[in-house]
């Protein structure tokens, strides 16, 4: 997820960027792609009669699905035959010099240049090949192009794409920067903080050929890297949001924050990053660190007003999820799809709401006492606790001397029968030793009162008589200080009074 590159993603971002506003210029490119060259020109000039809306769409002829450009129209004529631009009938029209019969119609007041006119041409001779939405097409690796002019510095591949672009374009790269400008550049990039003095002074020192890649190295195992790359991802998921409604406090989510910061120092796999935030508490026996890596989804609004309706907004929290999952690593928003289909959208509100089952099964309302009370606002239920490191080894030694307990009670129990045969012979011999003059010794109460407000008197033999309020059921209380020694039950005896 990290390492070099993410150097050379920043620099590919720019140049596809780059790539696609220059597309019409310079020489015309080696093989026609679909989604870089077709496209935009149909965008802009057929699918308004011919594209995805049924209402509009003119001729019977749908040009954005390749099953449909190759159906022949009811004059016989098809519209796209793979490999033949002669018996296209697309090619016909858009070179057509008759204005009945010249496409785009001159009414749009749009005009295909001849350089348009030959992509199309070519792309058909080569096969028409479509390609679906960009974001939907896995990349793929270009073939390597050769730039003609080797007096410019070539270091690695990407070079060799912009290269031959600013020969095609006659443009001239720019000069290098300086090296403490270029230090300047990579460390706030990679870390969000300028070099220090002695930074700098080094690098300037530094005369090694690879003196920038250890710069890169250095700034790469530096934890500032993982807290600069964990910014844009604590955004995705409104970290730094509060509740966000009438009871708007806010929420402990920094040990979820820790993990991002962590998984981009560690270069942790994208596709683990990904799993464990959307479903860490799913694995085979989790960890803690994969549970907490769920809080992805916990970043959400959280009401607390008087008249809400909790299953309401369960749903609402749900449907934020899904919102987000989408936009975060989809690319896509999953807005309008929550309520109909559209003819623009590549997501049906079927798939919107197969995605939301996945979410339905969260144990959370999103509600200060929703599912399961939340008292005092800060986080809803299910909440885990997050121990330090010195607090986890001594919570591993309790529950590990807990669980040790535990089976040896479970041993002992199942020999219980022969234990307590062992233990009584002793026990009983025990109390009659100790009771030899007496079995039972009165006991001298420190405090005999009624719940029900009776009186206690008592009488010369030690006895307490009742009397006062007689409530039909009462509750008493005998306190009494029982002396040292060995104790094998307590008589309670209540007789009737004769008067």
């Amino acid at each position: 997820m990290r390492s070099n590159s993410h150097l050379r993603g920043l620099v590919l971002t720019w140049t596809i960027g780059f790539f696609g506003l220059l597309i019409t210029r310079g020489a015309e490119p080696k093989t026609v792609q679909f989604n870089r060259d077709i496209r935009p020109i149909m965008s802009d000039t057929c699918f308004r009669c011919h594209g995805f809306d049924a209402k509009a769409r003119k001729g019977n002829l749908r040009l954005d699905l390749r099953e449909e450009a190759l159906k022949p129209a009811k004059s016989g004529a098809v519209p796209i035959v793979p490999g033949n631009a002669t018996k296209s009938e697309v090619v016909r029209r858009i070179f057509a010099h008759d204005p009945d019969d010249v496409m785009p119609p001159g009414e749009t007041h749009k005009e295909l240049s001849s350089q348009q006119k030959e992509l199309f041409r070519r792309w058909i001779n080569e096969g028409a090949k479509y390609e679906g939405h960009w974001a939907f097409e896995p990349p793929a690796r270009p073939e390597i192009v050769e730039p003609t002019n080797r007096r410019w510095t070539v270091r690695n591949p990407i070079d060799n794409f912009i290269t031959a672009r600013l020969e095609r374009e006659r443009l001239k790269p720019s000069a290098e920067v300086a090296k403490a400008i270029l230090i300047r550049r990579v460390s706030l990039d990679l870390t969000g903080l300028p070099p220090s003095p002695k930074e700098v002074e080094a690098f300037l020192e530094d005369a090694s050929t690879g003196a920038y890649e250890a710069v890169v190295d250095r700034l790469l195992s530096s934890p500032r890297y993982g807290e600069r790359m964990a910014i844009q991802w604590l955004d995705y998921a409104r970290y730094a949001d509060s509740h966000g409604f009438q009871t708007d406090s806010s929420r402990s989510m920094w040990p979820w924050r820790d993990w991002v910061i962590r998984a981009f120092n560690d270069n942790v796999p994208f596709d683990q990053f990904t799993i464990e935030q959307i479903a860490g508490d799913l694995l085979p026996s989790p960890t803690s660190e994969q549970v907490i890596a769920t809080g992805f989804h916990r970043n959400h609004r959280i009401n607390g007003e008087g008249g809400i309706i909790s299953e309401e907004w369960r749903v609402e929290n749900i449907v934020d999820r899904v919102e987000t999952t989408g936009l975060t690593w989809l690319a896509l928003t999953l807005n309008c799809c929550r309520c109909h289909d559209h003819k623009y959208d590549p997501i049906k509100q079927k798939e919107f709401y197969q995605l939301f089952s996945f979410f339905n099964n969260v144990d959370e309302s999103g509600t200060l006492g929703g599912i399961k009370s939340n008292r005092g606002g800060g986080n809803p239920e299910p909440t885990v606790l997050v121990p330090n490191a010195e607090q986890g080894a001594k919570l591993a030694s309790l529950q590990g001397s807990a669980a040790a307990a535990g089976k040896r009670v479970a041993e002992l129990e199942k020999r219980l029968p022969e234990l307590m045969s062992e233990w009584e012979p002793g026990f009983i011999a025990k109390t009659q030793e100790a009771s030899e003059s007496k079995v039972w010794e009165p006991l001298v109460p420190d405090e005999v009162r009624s719940k029900g407000g009776a009186t206690f008197t008592k009488r010369e033999d030690g006895a307490y008589l009742v009397g006062g309020i007689n409530p039909e059921k009462d509750v008493y209380f005998i306190r009494s200080t029982i002396s040292q020694g060995l104790l094998s039950g307590v008589l309670l005896e209540v007789f009737p009074d004769a008067a």
